[in-house]
């Protein structure tokens, strides 16, 4: 209940596009878009869509950043009826038409990037009947700076890394050996450290590369002569 039928996945379970247009005329299946049928008492969320993509088509798609954060209670930002939902995949991942066009009540922003590997730092978030796969904290707050400043505010990632206190060193570590991108890498750690968590003292900064040369964020800002990046003056302070 609550999710999404594929037509294909249907097909594969023995139910033909026959028998599935007998079941829609019947009102035991309701068309919810090309190729995608709901139950006709079901109110269907951008979750149970999400749900079908993962388990149905097995497309590598998850829920990422601020979106990540929210449902697991990380971000007092977040407002979860009118922000835009953030979903990440590599870049050669196409949405399917039917979720791209079914009104969700939210605005869905489809984030293609090889930031970090497909599978590193993920975990399941439990819905009422099913479950989906987004960004564990660790992840999910590097995404947050890879958005940033454009999609994200700087000094509202800097309150959210603030608040993750219980970040695991481990998992933190391979992630930033492995993401794509220094100025996540370094906003990241310049963040870190300005917030003072304990967890920081556990990262092998030495492994981490952060590039060469100076790196701009915003124009106007304020020189962070460790980190070699200018960034706003509130967070400079």
């Amino acid at each position: 209940p609550g999710t999404v039928l594929l037509a294909k996945w249907l097909e594969n379970l023995g139910i033909s596009r026959e028998l599935q247009k007998n079941y829609k005329k019947s009102g035991w299946l309701e068309k919810l878009g090309p190729g995608a049928y709901k139950r006709p008492t079901d109110q269907v969320t951008w979750q149970g869509g999400l749900y079908a993509i993962q388990q149905q088509t097995k497309l590598q798609l998850h829920v990422g950043a601020i979106t990540a954060l929210s449902l697991q209670g990380q971000s007092h930002y977040f407002r979860i009826s009118g922000e835009k939902i953030f979903l990440f995949s590599a870049h050669k991942t196409i949405l399917p038409q039917w979720f791209k066009a079914y009104g969700w009540g939210q605005k869905v922003q489809h984030i293609k990037t090889s930031l970090l590997p497909d599978d590193l730092g993920l975990t399941q978030h439990d819905e009422k009947n099913f479950s989906i796969t987004i960004s564990a904290p660790e992840r999910a707050i590097l995404e947050c700076l890879y958005l940033a400043p454009d999609k994200l505010d700087l000094i509202e990632c800097y309150h959210l890394v603030e608040g993750l206190s219980n970040l695991r060193p481990k998992l933190l570590q391979e992630l930033l050996e492995k993401c794509s991108s220094v100025k996540v890498k370094r906003l990241f750690l310049m963040m870190a450290s300005k917030a003072q968590h304990q967890w920081l003292t556990f990262l092998d900064l030495k492994k981490i590369d952060l590039g060469k040369g100076d790196r701009s964020i915003i124009k106007g800002g304020v020189y962070n002569a460790k980190f070699q990046i200018s960034v706003p003056k509130e967070l400079a302070q």
